[in-house]
């Protein structure tokens, strides 16, 4: 028994005693690069694989158990079925902080047409039941591969930092439903409460081989608005007769671009977008009424109440204008449940900079605008706990691919987009090598 307590004595000093006294940084770089390059060849197939056999949201079971199986061959302890498909490991290796890792897994109902190999052929029903082609147009599978390459960096160098891992595979990201699914189920009171959360989301613009940063809000907040303006219809030819509620409509989408340019400052960037419009049924005949959907994006939550505010008020304001009586005012339906901006916490952007420049050097890690795009991993960050969060851009787009496309002024397929693929193998090293050296060095620091 004393010389088993002694053993173990040894072991924990020794964790403790590296995290104390952190490897020469050129001699870390090297062997995050060894690892990272040695498992180049498994990640790919599996990369391949997940890219052939896409999910949809809330459908991604045999996505989950790949993600479980992977992580239990590593060492992970593994919990399935949080928040529905989601997979949490946890990776224990003595005293210290809690990181946690965060991957997506669902893909889009798209068909592909990206003219590869290995594209994806998939059909399936979404969980309302509505078949569609699928295909990860979003990067997931790039996501998933180079998580798992991170994770499995870390544990093989577990003699160089002391602390915990907190391995999340989340599903239906595309519908922002996934994290707040896990929250709910006890993500963070079932595991270790992390000190800090990191994702990465692979950029259709920045060449494979750089990363991309904010210290701040990187994403915008993303939110829905249901509208419908009533009016009293009638005969197309006698316009006198009625409150054509087409002509409220189309004046109620000019006031709304206005929202943005006059009551919200230029320096706080927010969108108002009316991507739908529906009315009527035939030429001569003016409606009674209106559809229209509306999406609106901030970065901001004094931004986003001064929007919700004016998408309340300007329709109503126009329909009285016009004589629409009380009991026919606008309606607005703006949703309760929304994205909120990915609000990356400045501080640990730029102390997580300083250790990836240290590993890919300056001119490949820069500041990059915010995008107007969603991502639900900002709810990670607005929780009770307030745990501060960094997502990074990941470059994913062949860098002479890229060149070619601005000297021809050819468009470079984006995110959402039926030709979209990342450049994989330098997606995945530059991916593994700056998140392992930032994780590591996030762990030995006092």
């Amino acid at each position: 028994m004393k010389r088993y307590l002694t053993i173990t004595f040894l072991f924990l000093f020794s964790i403790q005693l590296a995290a104390q006294n952190p490897i020469n940084s050129d001699e870390l770089n090297k062997r995050i690069y060894k690892v990272a390059e040695n498992q180049l060849s498994a990640k790919k197939d599996l990369y391949i694989d997940l890219h052939q056999n896409p999910e949809l949201s809330l459908m991604e079971f045999k996505t989950a158990e790949k993600m479980a199986h992977q992580l239990k061959q590593i060492g992970f302890e593994v919990t399935s079925g949080v928040g529905g498909n989601g997979v949490v490991g946890v990776f224990k290796n003595g005293d210290g902080k809690v990181l946690m890792l965060r991957t997506d897994m669902d893909a889009l109902p798209i068909q592909e047409n990206t003219g590869l190999p290995f594209a994806s052929t998939v059909i399936m029903k979404n969980a309302e039941g509505v078949e569609s082609p699928v295909m990860h147009a979003c990067g997931h599978d790039a996501h998933m591969t180079t998580w798992l390459g991170i994770l499995t960096t870390l544990v093989e160098l577990k003699d160089t930092w002391s602390g915990t891992i907190l391995a999340i595979a989340q599903p239906a990201e595309e519908g922002s439903l996934g994290s707040m699914a896990m929250i709910q189920d006890g993500l963070f009171s079932k595991f270790p409460s992390p000190d800090y959360a990191f994702a990465y989301h692979v950029s259709a613009d920045l060449p494979a081989g750089d990363i991309g940063y904010f210290p701040g809000p990187i994403f915008a907040g993303v939110n829905s608005v249901d509208m419908t303006i009533y009016g009293i219809g009638g005969h197309g030819a006698l316009p006198h007769t009625t409150i054509d509620p087409v002509v409220l409509a189309a004046r109620t989408i000019l006031a709304l671009q206005t929202v943005v340019s006059r009551e919200i400052n230029p320096f706080d960037p927010a969108v108002i977008t009316v991507g739908s419009i529906h009315a009527g049924t035939k030429h001569n005949i003016i409606p009674d009424e209106v559809k229209m959907q509306l999406t609106v994006r901030f970065f901001t939550d004094e931004v986003y109440a001064k929007i919700c505010e004016a998408v309340n008020r300007i329709p109503k304001g126009i329909a009285l204008s016009a004589g629409v009586p009380e009991d026919k005012l606008p309606k607005v339906t703006i949703k309760e449940e929304f994205t909120p901006p990915v609000a990356n916490n400045p501080e640990l952007v730029l102390n997580s900079v300083k250790s990836m420049q240290q590993i890919l050097g300056k001119e490949k890690v820069y500041q990059v605008n915010p995008a107007t795009v969603g991502e639900d991993f900002g709810k990670y960050g607005r929780t009770p706990e307030k745990i501060p969060i960094a997502l990074f851009w990941l470059g994913s787009v062949n860098p002479q691919f890229l060149k070619d496309c601005k000297e021809n002024g050819t468009p470079v397929p984006g995110l959402h987009n039926s030709a979209f693929f990342p450049d994989f193998e330098p997606t995945f090293t530059t991916g593994v090598a700056a998140m392992s050296r930032n994780m590591i060095d996030l762990f030995n620091k006092q």
